[in-house]
């Protein structure tokens, strides 16, 4: 169990922890597309389609401070750097993979209560 302090934050449940580590639109797309294998930055922001460079940035960073992903600088000129799960990383992967089949189950389902809470906005 982790050392609490005053800055340690308190989770209501897993889930709650769980959220804090995959919050955001982008984060459950990028550790989806990194668990087929390792990807450069081009690579990601082309699979991660509507993504920002700033946000797609900001998401790869906090990921890998959380521990979930590992950024590999190969110090070569041009610059090549790629982006892979850590063993924590493909854990929460592991854990993601129901919800992915639960989507590709209830995907009509899910665009029809989509398209309904746009026209009811």
């Amino acid at each position: 169990m982790a050392k609490e302090n005053s800055e340690t934050p308190r989770f209501i449940c897993g889930l709650d922890a769980t959220l804090h580590v995959i919050a955001g639109k982008w984060k459950p797309l990028i550790l989806f597309f990194l668990n087929r294998g390792p990807a450069r930055y081009g690579e990601l922001k082309r699979r991660v389609r509507g993504v920002s460079d700033k946000m797609l940035i900001q998401q790869l960073k906090e990921l890998e401070c959380d521990g979930i992903v590992r950024r590999t600088d190969y110090g070569e000129i041009p610059l090549r750097v790629d982006y892979s799960l850590t063993p924590f990383g493909a854990s929460l992967v592991q854990a993601m993979e129901p919800l992915c089949g639960w989507g590709e189950e209830h995907e009509e389902d899910i665009a029809e209560a989509m398209g309904r809470r746009k026209t009811s906005q």
